[in-house]
């Protein structure tokens, strides 16, 4: 949704703007290349991997660019060590990138028989191994429950995850699925049989819901009058924290740009599926009295 994020984002041609979500920075070369250079992007990303393409990915612009690796949540120390006090805009595109999915050993898909880590940041003392190994049979549940959305089968998951310990791979947790769910569901799901479960559980990992919405109710503060604040969530979690904390602000500190999320256009599901599921919500810094 780049295009529909760039209509949000830029109502002017400069500033200075963050990417809270870098990746490989498919974003920020597309803010550069709208402003023909002359805005100034800082990108932030946990993954170093992503930080290290994104250079290669962004040289023609290095002069506007500023790269760090950290959290979204850190944008804020991050300003106040580049001696910025507010910006033009801040773009999050939320969820777990391409690399991460398909990059080895990261533990992120079901695709692959891989150690089961899940982490955005090394730095994470937390993996997923973690998390079905150690968590208590409820926990997992809730889990399952609230962060999958796995409203029928999370007790039962949760309870063949508990039997099969210890679970080492993604072999091992897409199998404890399997076994939890009747021959008849997994035939009638449109997706994967085990979106649901490494969702939750890479969620829970990452703290990722937290993480959002202590960062959202900051943001406001650090943005110029008049500026942009938009968000890509591919959850429904997600999305209803942006709603939620969007509302709060209202009339107070944001003005909503978008009374219903954007979703995208059909020209993109063909050419990119994986964005069926994405929602596009924006809004304005209201002038400070």
């Amino acid at each position: 949704m780049v295009h529909e994020a760039l209509h949000y984002l830029l109502p002017k041609k400069n500033g200075i703007y963050i990417d809270g979500t870098l990746g490989e920075g498919n974003h920020t070369l597309a803010i550069l290349e709208a402003t023909e250079g002359r805005c100034r992007v800082i990108g932030l990303d946990l993954d170093r991997e992503a930080i290290r393409l994104a250079e290669s990915n962004l040289r023609a612009y290095s002069d506007s660019v500023e790269l760090f690796e950290a959290s979204y949540a850190d944008f804020d120390s991050v300003l106040r060590s580049l001696d910025i006090e507010k910006v033009s805009g801040i773009l999050l595109d939320l969820g777990v990138s391409t690399l991460q999915l398909k990059g080895d050993g990261r533990g992120f898909s079901y695709e692959k028989d891989e150690p089961l880590d899940m982490r955005m940041s090394s730095r994470n003392p937390i993996t997923a191994e973690t998390i079905v190994n150690r968590y208590s049979e409820s926990e997992l549940a809730r889990v399952i429950f609230e962060l999958g959305d796995e409203k029928r089968f999370a007790r039962r998951i949760s309870r063949h995850i508990v039997r099969r310990r210890p679970l080492l791979t993604t072999g091992d947790l897409v199998s404890a699925v399997r076994n939890a769910l009747p021959p008849e569901e997994i035939r009638k799901r449109r997706r994967h049989f085990a979106t649901r479960v490494f969702q939750a559980i890479r969620i829970e990992v990452n703290k990722e819901i937290d993480t959002l919405e202590r960062s959202l109710v900051r943001m406001p503060d650090y943005i110029k009058d008049g500026g942009r604040l938009v968000v890509i969530s591919f959850h429904s979690l997600e999305d209803r924290a942006v709603k939620n904390k969007f509302r709060e602000m209202k009339d107070s500190e944001l003005k909503i740009l978008t009374k219903k999320p954007v979703v995208p256009s059909e020209r993109e599901l063909i050419s990119n599926p994986r964005s069926r599921s994405a929602k596009l919500r924006a809004a304005e810094r209201i002038a400070r009295g």
